[in-house]
């Protein structure tokens, strides 16, 4: 990877709102390189120092950020791979990158999700295409357009060596976004992936005009289903209750800027969820999810209502009015131990 006598070079792989904001963070800090698959955009960030696509005209990226389309040169600059693609293409650009990377590079995942068909987490693809590589992921209340305009943030690297975790948290820290470290991969991999799907329910709630009373206890009561999925795969408790689980769940939920819960909201207003999908240029994680999260339920008999709800409107033909009236039927029991609503 590099000793602490050099900088270690960063590569970004990904041409996104989240992996440019990440890859400027990077280029404050070390030399960083950014591969994106368009020819303008890394024309845009090389010459305009922009990512006008995905973080629009008025975010100034740092001159010391450069961009390529050629993945030759990515992959063999890298001392460390951030991987900023989307869930759905991430084994494929792994497999890729394992015809190049040099051995014990490790590769942090910026994926907030779960891969179809296999239910697998980013980690585990990790281990799965590049056997060796240490794998881990950061992730916390990001919406990359307030952090790449230097709104304070904050964000928790998890990697299983906790040295290793100190040593690159540094190369994710700036001034105003804080990096803090934990080795438990799996819960913080499991939280992005399940907030996803509980910001949808309550973007679905916004539609439905439901109160603040009512979002509050839905986020609540989600952070409670997250938690106990989570623990069931080997996730740690306290995980959730920090920055990858409430933190994250709560700006997911909240900001106008979210996908999920703009994908829940246009849900509420009576769209399919292919017209919703069709119509966005960026990936909602929480759509793919949904499936995914009720295989695990089943796997580990949970009864998990708020995603079965969602589950029924993406893929089962529920209405929005019909997931909130199916959670109001659940009976409450005790607020921990209780398998309900």
């Amino acid at each position: 990877m590099g000793s602490d006598l050099r900088q270690p070079k960063v590569v970004v792989l990904g041409g996104g709102s989240w992996g440019t904001t990440v890859a400027a963070i990077c280029a404050r800090r070390c030399p960083t390189l950014q591969w994106v698959r368009s020819e303008a955009t890394a024309k845009d960030i090389n010459e305009h120092h922009r990512n006008t696509g995905y973080l629009g005209g008025e975010v100034e990226l740092p001159d010391s950020l450069r961009a390529t389309n050629d993945f030759s040169e990515a992959a063999n600059t890298a001392d460390v791979i951030v991987m900023g693609v989307p869930s759905h293409g991430f084994r494929s650009v792994l497999g890729e990158l394992a015809k190049e990377l040099r051995p014990w590079v490790p590769v942090v995942s910026l994926v907030k999700g779960l891969e179809q068909g296999t239910n697998m987490r980013m980690s585990q693809i990790v281990e799965e295409v590049l056997p060796g590589h240490p794998a881990g992921i950061l992730a916390g209340p990001n919406i990359a357009r307030e952090v790449a305009e230097g709104y304070a943030a904050a964000a928790v690297l998890a990697m299983p060596d906790q040295s290793q975790a100190a040593y690159l948290a540094k190369l994710f820290r700036t001034k105003r976004f804080r990096t803090y470290t934990t080795d438990d991969v799996i819960g913080v991999e499991m939280a992005g992936a399940l907030k996803n799907v509980y910001a949808i329910a309550v973007g679905m709630g916004y539609s439905l005009g439901i109160g603040e009373n009512t979002r509050a206890m839905v986020m609540a009561r989600a952070i409670r289903e997250m938690s106990k999925l989570g623990e069931a795969v080997g996730g740690q408790r306290d995980t959730f209750a920090g920055l990858a689980g409430m933190g994250d769940l709560i700006v997911t939920c909240t900001s106008q800027r979210s996908r999920n819960r703009h994908v829940g909201e246009q849900l509420g207003q009576g769209k399919s969820i292919d017209e919703v999908i069709a119509a966005m240029n960026q990936v909602a994680e929480g759509v793919k999810a949904a499936s995914v999260i009720m295989e695990f339920a089943n796997q580990y008999g949970l009864n998990m209502p708020i995603a079965r709800e969602v589950d029924g409107v993406i893929n089962h033909g529920s209405t929005v009015e019909q997931a909130y009236r199916g959670l109001i039927a659940e009976k409450p029991g005790h607020e921990v131990h209780g398998s309900g609503f």
